[in-house]
């Protein structure tokens, strides 16, 4: 019998944004692929707040409560007292000292491309950690093709030790057309007109200083139309930045901070929107992209890093530090009606490329053998 212990900290939280749907998602399908023969141990700092958390008589939670450096602490005496077969640590951190076998997955290198979006000790951790983890780590698994070349080119990780693993998308998630439904959402989010949308963290690798001097140039070419730009998320570092650079383009009546959004209210949201904008400096996948894509929603993203993977040929693709081509673009969104219908079919299409069921198979298989 074959026990693999998971790190499942960042999926036991409540609130989640990329890394912590990823690590959820990839545990809700270990845990169908478990079974009496290999079974789960899952690693929590504290009580899994999700209803869906797996139940299943081969999987088991150990909460195992630590004020600090849980990781390296905590975990790893857990680890060195009661080994499983295997580790697998789904958000980029491998235990300082880890007695066993490990696979840990690499999301991305955008504290090495964009060394100002970060704070200096959290660029100096992940470039740290990451470095430690092309060396130490038994396998990586890899976002995108575009984090496996940083990996190998940066780091000199060894290419056939980097399994590329695309990430799945929410299948529950779907287009909503009931108007009364997206006007409630709407009234919740004190959003008034038409708009656009763009969700997550308010932090400078999003771009979003960018994004509004090229929302602040369609606004005076489209004066005509009452539109406002939704940019919604919890505040990450230097977000008074893009509070300040609002005012300063005289946005305030036109640009809405919701803050985060329920997940109950993402469909609709989604759904309601003129069109998704994702012009992210660095992203190691971008889920945000597939979900838009999901509510049929046209969406522009950049064509940097690994977005042009995750959008195929269903997006507009710009490049992000060329503002007057993110106001170009969106206008083009705004007023070719033939472009975004043409944009919603191919979403719709590009979506299918991404399950989470496939990437949790395409990891497992990893898992099995390296266990073999």
């Amino acid at each position: 019998m074959a026990l693999i212990g998971i790190d499942a900290s960042r999926a036991a939280k409540a609130n989640r944004t990329g890394t912590e749907t990823y690590s959820l998602e990839l545990i809700k399908q270990f845990a169908r692929l478990a079974s009496p023969t290999t079974r789960l141990r899952l690693y929590t700092p504290h009580p899994p707040q999700h209803a869906d958390w797996p139940d299943s008589p081969h999987v088991e939670t150990r909460v195992i409560p630590w004020p600090r450096l849980w990781t390296h602490l905590r975990l790893a005496a857990e680890l060195h007292q009661h080994p499983p077969d295997l580790l697998f640590v789904p958000a980029h951190v491998l235990p300082l000292s880890c007695p066993v076998p490990s696979v840990v997955t690499v999301h991305d290198l955008g504290y090495h491309f964009y060394p100002t979006a970060h704070r200096a000790f959290s660029r100096w951790y992940l470039d740290w950690t990451t470095r430690r983890h092309s060396r130490v780590a038994t396998h990586i698994i890899a976002d995108s093709e575009a984090t496996k070349s940083d990996l190998v080119q940066i780091y000199q990780a060894d290419s056939s030790q980097i399994t590329v693993a695309h990430l799945g998308r929410d299948e529950t998630l779907t287009r909503i057309d009931h108007q009364p439904q997206l006007e409630a959402v709407k009234r919740r989010y004190k959003i008034n007109d038409d708009y656009l949308l763009c969700i997550g963290t308010l932090q400078p690798r999003k771009n979003l200083l960018r994004l509004l001097e090229a929302f602040s140039m369609v606004s005076r070419a489209l004066e005509n139309r009452q539109i406002k730009l939704v940019l919604a998320g919890g505040h990450g570092w230097l977000h008074d930045e893009i509070f300040a650079r609002t005012e300063q383009l005289g946005l305030t009546e036109q640009v809405i901070f919701p803050g985060y959004i329920a997940e109950v209210d993402k469909a609709a949201l989604l759904s309601g929107a003129l069109a998704y904008l994702f012009p992210s400096l660095y992203e190691g996948f971008g889920l945000p992209v597939l979900e838009a894509m999901s509510c049929g929603t046209p969406v522009l993203t950049s064509r940097t890093s690994s977005l042009p993977e995750v959008a195929g040929d269903a997006a507009l693709l710009v490049d992000p530090h060329d503002t007057q081509a993110i106001a170009i673009d969106l206008i083009a969104l705004l007023t070719n009606p033939m472009l975004r219908e043409r944009l919603i079919e191919r979403g719709y299409q590009q979506i299918q490329n991404f399950s989470w069921s496939t990437t949790a198979e395409q990891i497992w298989q990893v898992l099995m053998t390296i266990l073999a």
